[in-house]
């Protein structure tokens, strides 16, 4: 049986039979636990979780990987099928997130109606271990902010509107006897920055796999880039560098991302859809 057992509920393709959203939630098994990473923008992965065969009442415990609102708007359904699991999520969550460019401003944060389930969300402050070899990181790394400011995320904060820092976001990590396995969902700091981090808190561990999105789609959607192609690419020559053994990504990579990734990672980079399986 493998460490770990990957179920993609929803992601932004689909087979034949199974709904898709903007959005992306991961059934992950392990050690006779499960944990359900994100919920998807809607009630939809009640739908394809019924039609995979994943119990979403046996849950041990839910994970917000970050504030926004593809990642959380299927909690307050998943709520309702689980009576018991806590979600865990960063403090900084639970402020309004925007995407500003000029005078428009849309929303991008976690559903109000989520954050009246006080008995049921447990915020995250610092490194945190879940379960044994399970654990939360919070990014450490300074000047994320810039990131925020360049792809014109912000977030409300008592001192007022700042560019988007992505305290917010927790880097999801199991550390197996092989190696760590990362779960980023949106990368909004760099799937570089997310496995250095990673690697700096357990030293001399390997990265076997990355499962995530790596935000380089463009404002207009997944069928967009949202970088240079030369960036897209050093992107996926640093991840070599960094030595992971194996990436299966999608959702906010946007498709033609992937493609200038594909002839730089080779065999490593897998796509990910919603019904995939992944066993590590």
């Amino acid at each position: 049986m493998s460490a770990v057992r990957v179920t993609v509920l929803m992601e932004n393709t689909a087979p034949e039979g199974l709904l898709c959203e903007h959005g992306l939630s991961l059934m992950i098994e392990h050690g006779g636990r499960s944990i359900l990473l994100d919920a998807g923008s809607s009630a939809a992965l009640l739908d394809n979780a019924a039609r995979l065969g994943v119990d979403l009442s046996r849950v041990d415990a839910a994970v917000l990987s970050h504030g926004h609102y593809d990642h959380s708007g299927g909690f307050c359904a998943f709520f309702q099928r689980n009576p018991s699991a806590p979600l865990y999520l960063r403090e900084e969550a639970a402020q309004p997130s925007y995407v500003l460019r000029g005078d428009a401003r849309k929303y991008l944060g976690v559903p109000q109606e989520l954050l009246s389930h006080g008995a049921r969300l447990h915020y995250v402050t610092a490194r945190t271990e879940l379960f044994p070899g399970v654990w939360l990181l919070p990014h450490n790394t300074p000047g994320l902010e810039s990131r925020g400011e360049r792809v014109h995320m912000y977030r409300q904060t008592g001192s007022g509107l700042i560019p988007d820092d992505f305290a917010h976001e927790q880097i999801l990590v199991f550390v197996t006897t092989s190696g760590l396995i990362l779960f980023s969902s949106c990368s909004h700091a760099g799937a570089d920055t997310v496995t250095e981090e990673a690697m700096a808190a357990f030293p001399g561990l390997p990265v076997r796999a990355f499962l995530g999105g790596f935000h380089l789609m463009g404002a207009s959607g997944a069928a967009s880039l949202g970088v240079p192609p030369e960036e897209a690419a050093a992107l996926g020559r640093r991840l070599l560098e960094l030595g992971i053994g194996e990436i299966w990504t999608g959702h906010c990579t946007g498709t033609p991302a992937f493609e200038l990734l594909r002839p730089v990672l080779g065999e490593r980079l897998h796509a990910l859809s919603t019904g995939s399986v992944v066993e590590l």
